[in-house]
C-alpha cells in the first residue's frame, strides 16, 4: 500500500476566504463544506483554548494536510 503524502499549509501565506487547494491533486478544500465530501477532519490541535492546527485528509488523493496559521 502506498504511503499517504503529508503537507503543511500556512493559512497566513495564502489569499482567499479559507479555501485551500490540496497540494498534491489540487482539489479545492473549503471550510464551508460541512458534508466532508472532499475532505475529512482527522485531528484538531488546541493551544490555550485556541485552534493551533487542523489535520485533514483529502478524500481524492489521500494526502494528509496540516493547516496552521489560524488567527486568534
Amino acid at each position: 500500500m502506498k504511503a499517504a503524502s503529508s503537507y503543511v499549509v500556512d493559512l497566513t501565506k495564502i489569499d482567499g476566504e479559507g479555501d485551500v487547494p490540496c497540494p498534491l491533486c489540487g482539489t479545492l478544500l473549503s471550510p464551508e463544506d460541512e458534508t466532508e465530501t472532499t475532505y475529512k477532519i482527522l485531528e484538531t490541535k488546541l493551544k490555550n483554548d485556541s485552534l493551533e492546527e487542523l489535520v485533514i485528509l483529502c478524500k481524492k488523493c489521500g494526502s494528509k494536510i496540516h493547516l496552521v496559521g489560524f488567527l486568534i
